[in-house]
């Protein structure tokens, strides 16, 4: 049985996420199966119709689509717990080759989810399963559990000119 590795995608710079989905469409198109869950989001981005044309990627949302960050409402706060729980189950049951766990470091460092329960997730993975985890923030537990990690850092970034987020480029 081949072992499943664990990925953070972590940092300031732009491309988490987009790093995530590249390594999703890599493994869908080899026949793997993927799901995608995406914590604190609740909007179609342009990346979430990938599942319309390959029927090897599920993609779930555990977000409300307001989540004010200085403040988040108990609310967000069910839905990133659901989002762990039903994520925590497609890790153990081996049912996916691939599970990203997008921007739960987000959802962590707001305190939507504890460190602890994330660390519990993985390891009762199935060990054959692939994990991705992305966002800003990622906490030096994960880190070290981590068998790649990788800092995106933001060089020179074109909305500092004032560029707004373009479709099918940024989102």
């Amino acid at each position: 049985m081949e072992k499943g590795y664990i990925h953070v995608y972590t940092g300031k710079g732009k491309g988490k996420t987009t790093a995530a989905f590249g390594v999703a469409l890599r493994a869908a198109l080899s026949g793997k199966k993927v799901f995608i869950g995406q914590f604190v989001k609740n909007m179609q981005y342009n990346e979430t119709k990938i599942e319309n044309y390959l029927d090897n990627i599920k993609i779930k949302q555990f977000g409300r689509g307001c989540f004010i960050i200085e403040d988040p409402e108990e609310a967000d706060i069910e839905a990133a717990k659901k989002g762990l729980d039903e994520c925590g189950l497609l890790l153990s049951n081996g049912e996916y080759d691939l599970i990203i766990l997008d921007e739960i470091n987000i959802a962590l460092y707001y305190k939507l989810l504890r460190v602890s329960d994330v660390i519990n997730a993985l390891k009762n993975k199935a060990p054959k399963v692939e994990v991705v985890l992305t966002g800003r923030y990622a906490p030096e537990e994960l880190i070290e559990m981590a068998d790649l990690v990788t800092e995106m850092v933001e060089i020179k970034h074109y909305y500092k000119q004032g560029v707004t987020s373009r479709s099918g480029i940024d989102h």
